[in-house]
């Protein structure tokens, strides 16, 4: 048998489906995420009408972004790459098309649930108890794709990659199941409405049990299946193996120990007990180091390679996502240090922290990992390279605008409410600090529209790819032909 009779004819179906998705709430989060920018500057953009205001909006964007864009384009790179490193076609086509369909049904549940108010208040797992159970009944049917997938595998070593998804599956079914634990109230007190329910743990517990949640949706969701995306698409954008499979290991494991532990940083100076923030800030500063392995890992992939950058607009995304990567895990446990934390808890310096890892580390990698997949799964090529370039700057340079202002922003505002006049009192209102405050978020909706920009020249080049697929494999189809013929 030939070698090319023995490469598995690989089932696109359901990594398409999630690709389109990713693309769609990408832009629908990302567009609400400008608006509440906007209604920060000029508050009447929300008209006075519920569903348009700050507090509805709010949670809308970041689950649009968190878990419609990002899971969906998790997602997409799992259905594209595992068949590819598992030498494998998809196995149960059927249960993958379930899980696009219940996912992006979610989404939309979710989307409206979020802007009638309906929320449970806890920050990244607002969605009400019966919708929680769809979204469990979405996650175990990812799970039963994965592990349908490593049982008919034909490679026996299992790439990182792989590794780094099948944790991203087990530690946010854990974290998920356990926050997510409530009592509908209707069903016990018979008042109230039917899709209200209450946490099964109170007060100080709740708030531990929810930042160790809270952190680690951005472990498991935002950080470890986005390393998953790195270490396959760099080296393939590469075409060189990985720097140090040793060291993607030794990295994963000390990710897997660390992260967990991180979350009581979120909580300084609150009632949970003393020493829970001391670890909390220990743990943080040690996953500086298993964070930065994988970082200077994915880098030095590109030993021998940098002249690429100069030409390469993927992989400018995807290497300049894993430095913003560095960046953000170095900014986050400098935020965790308790004196440091005095100051920036509660500021618009968190913000930009979270907007620097998630704008230039998660989106930068979703993106250059989508320019890599779909000229190969529609079989074409990429409609502009120049398109691509010129959103790299655009977007990159909204990054700067946007971290950058909420950097002075937040130092700002913790200087202010710290300050004191001679008798011992604050010297500024809580308004005083608003006010100040109004040049830096106008200056934060310019970046979040650059970035926007940039998302929608991305929408319309991958709509353009995917649209000009027919009549590029016509053309090749009618090249081949005529190079045949000629040879004949």
């Amino acid at each position: 048998m030939s070698q090319t009779a023995s490469i598995p004819d690989y089932d696109y179906s359901v990594a398409k489906a999630f690709t389109i998705s990713t693309l769609v709430w990408g832009a629908i989060g990302m567009s609400v995420g400008l608006t509440i920018a906007l209604e920060l500057v000029f508050p009447q953009l929300n008209a006075d009408l519920p569903w348009l205001s700050f507090n509805r909006l709010r949670p809308l964007h970041t689950n649009a972004v968190i878990f419609g864009f990002t899971l969906a384009g998790v997602f997409a790179t799992w259905y594209y790459v595992s068949q590819r490193v598992l030498k494998v076609r998809m196995v149960l086509p059927a249960v993958g098309k379930f899980h696009v369909i219940l996912f992006n049904l979610i989404i939309i549940l979710a989307a409206y649930t979020l802007l009638a108010g309906h929320t449970s208040s806890k920050e990244y797992h607002e969605l009400p108890w019966w919708l929680d159970i769809l979204v469990v009944i979405m996650w175990l049917t990812w799970g039963v794709h994965i592990f349908a997938m490593l049982g008919a595998r034909k490679e026996k070593t299992l790439y990182v990659s792989i590794w780094y998804y099948v944790a991203c599956f087990i530690a946010v079914s854990m974290l998920y199941l356990i926050n997510g634990l409530a009592i509908p109230t209707w069903f016990v007190t018979q008042t109230g409405n039917w899709w209200h329910s209450v946490s099964m743990f109170a007060g100080t517990n709740d708030a531990q049990v929810q930042w160790w949640f809270g952190h680690n949706a951005v472990a498991f969701v935002l950080t470890v299946p986005i390393i998953a995306i790195s270490y396959y698409f760099i080296p393939k954008q590469a075409n060189q193996p990985v720097y140090s499979y040793r060291l993607s290991l030794w990295s994963f494991w000390g990710l897997m120990f660390v992260y967990l532990w991180a979350g009581p940083h979120h909580m300084m100076y609150s009632t949970i007990p003393s020493w829970v923030q001391t670890l909390g800030m220990v743990f943080s500063l040690v996953l500086i180091i298993p964070s930065w392995g994988s970082m200077v890992n994915l880098l030095l992939t590109m030993s021998g390679k940098w002249e690429q950058l100069k030409t390469d607009p993927i992989a400018k995304f995807l290497i300049i996502g894993s430095t913003f990567y560095g960046f953000a895990t170095l900014e986050g446990p400098i935020q965790a240090i308790k004196s440091v934390n005095a100051i920036a808890h509660f500021t618009d310096w968190i913000i930009g922290h979270v907007h620097n890892g998630t704008l230039g580390w998660v989106s930068f990698t979703i993106i250059g990992a989508i320019y890599h997949m779909v000229p190969r799964m529609w079989k074409t090529k990429l409609y502009s390279e120049r398109l691509a370039e010129n959103q790299f700057w655009i977007q990159t340079l909204g990054i700067v605008f946007y971290f950058s202002s909420m950097w002075i922003a937040g130092i700002t505002q913790g200087a202010m409410w710290r300050t004191t006049d001679q008798f011992g009192s604050l010297a500024y209102s809580f308004l005083d600090t608003v006010n100040v405050m109004v040049p830096y978020w106008a200056l934060r909706a310019v970046g979040g529209s650059l970035f926007l920009i940039g998302f929608f020249m991305f929408f319309y080049n991958i709509h353009r790819t995917i649209r000009g697929a027919a009549a590029f494999q016509a053309q090749a189809e009618a090249k081949s032909a005529l190079d045949s013929g000629s040879a004949t």
